[in-house]
């Protein structure tokens, strides 16, 4: 729930995350074979076109996760400091 929280955040502050979120989902709907490949169920093969839309697919994968991550990373020091000073430490 924590972190469904936070990516809401992320997707509010930050355009370009957001931008990518909605490509990224909608590559899925568009092109149904990615699920097919990402699920693994049974043989799947793949034309060129289809091979580099994946590919654009993982690499959209691949900047949402290091904007979530480094979101999460952030949030977490944020919210550390808010606890320090709730307890009185800082």
């Amino acid at each position: 729930e924590m972190e469904n929280e936070m990516l809401l955040e992320l997707r509010k502050k930050d355009k370009e995350y957001d931008t990518i979120h909605e490509q990224f989902y909608m590559m899925e709907e568009q092109h149904p074979f990615i699920l097919e490949v990402m699920e693994g169920k049974g043989d799947v093969t793949l034309t060129a076109a289809e091979h580099e839309i994946l590919l654009r697919h993982l690499a959209l994968y691949r900047k949402m996760d290091e904007k979530e991550r480094i979101h999460i990373y952030f949030r977490g020091h944020t919210d550390a400091v808010e606890y320090l000073k709730k307890i009185g430490m800082i």
